[in-house]
């Protein structure tokens, strides 16, 4: 930063704001830190008693925030995203579609080794909605060394959408009281609303008493039905009467992960059938607005083969603490 007579200012870059003050008529910002002084300010200046300013020393390698802020976002976003410009060298990231954000957390972090760069994002791994904010960026001086910017664009791609497609359900309702008619099926209409909430349609809806091998050959019937995933309900304990677990097994589904580190959620089963995803969901799925179903069913729903490791992740984040309204899911999980 240098001092200069303002007279000799034109094509110079303020170094801090400047007040105008008009008696009775304005008093407030004139000129902002960043603007590129012309001739014909330069009366204006002087008006306003400035004879000296202070301005920027740049050179031809200096990159001003609003261009940086835009190249980092440009390179730092993937596929289904959109920049927005928001000024003062802030840049949004919003979605352009409905899927599962995912962020390259390595990529992220070497991103804001950088002191002079600031790259925030929402949490990832979770379902998105055409034109959610999903990240926001920009450099902390007016302007930084083009080495800065070329810098963070070396870095590459950080953060993208894959989104969701539509699939069709089956479902498996265990239980001997249900499927002997002495109390009514409530979950399969509570879960229909849940699938169709994710572009999802139930082809088939199977009833099976609490034996393994009647389980199994349910869970068989709406694979050769068609259904890409399946959800089977009910018997999600350890307790030795619930045999929805072995049943699953016996059906030769593969299990990925039997318990998760969330509530509500804990009993939740995740396996695969060949290439089709096969859940075990707990009766809280029935009774809780948010569970370890939102949690894992966009996921399943944009393609990715959720694993055992994954789900042991949700350990942090995974106690949901009943909001107030409750947000669900623009919160995440909890708070």
């Amino acid at each position: 930063m240098k001092t200069i007579f303002t007279k000799d200012a034109a094509g110079t870059v303020l170094a801090h704001d400047l007040t105008q003050i008009i008696p009775g008529e304005y008093k407030g910002p004139r000129f902002k830190k960043g603007h590129m002084v012309t001739d014909e300010d330069i009366p204006v200046l002087l008006s306003m008693g400035k004879e000296r300013l202070y301005v920027l020393e740049l050179t031809d390698d200096d990159v001003h925030e609003d261009e940086a802020g835009e190249r980092i976002a440009r390179s730092a976003s993937g596929v289904n995203t959109r920049l927005v410009k928001k000024g003062e060298g802030k840049v949004e990231i919003n979605s352009s579609v409905r899927g599962v954000l995912r962020i390259d957390r390595e990529r992220l972090s070497r991103l804001n080794s950088d002191d002079e760069v600031m790259f925030s994002t929402i949490h990832g791994d979770r379902l998105v909605e055409e034109g959610d904010l999903l990240a926001g960026t920009r450099v902390i001086p007016l302007y930084v060394n083009k080495t800065v910017v070329e810098r963070a664009e070396s870095i590459g791609k950080l953060l993208w959408v894959d989104p969701v497609k539509s699939c069709n359900v089956g479902m498996v309702i265990t239980g001997s009281e249900v499927y002997n008619g002495i109390i009514e099926d409530r979950f399969s209409d509570i879960l229909s609303k849940k699938f169709a909430g994710l572009g999802c349609t139930v082809i088939c809806r199977l009833l099976s008493d609490d034996r393994e091998d009647m389980i199994a050959e349910k869970i068989l019937e709406a694979k050769s039905a068609g259904a890409e995933i399946i959800a089977v309900t009910g018997g999600m304990s350890v307790d030795p009467d619930d045999r929805t677990p072995a049943g699953i097994r016996k059906a030769g589904v593969s299990i990925e992960s039997y318990g998760a580190p969330v509530l509500p959620g804990a009993m939740f089963l995740l396996g695969y059938l060949e290439d089709t995803p096969v859940v075990g969901l707990p009766g809280c799925v029935m009774y809780s607005r948010a569970t370890i179903f939102d949690l894992v069913m966009p996921r399943l729903l944009a393609g990715e083969r959720v694993t055992k490791r994954e789900i042991k992740a949700y350990a942090e984040g995974g106690l949901c603490t009943g909001c107030k309204p409750c947000t669900w899911p623009k919160c995440g999980f909890g708070t």
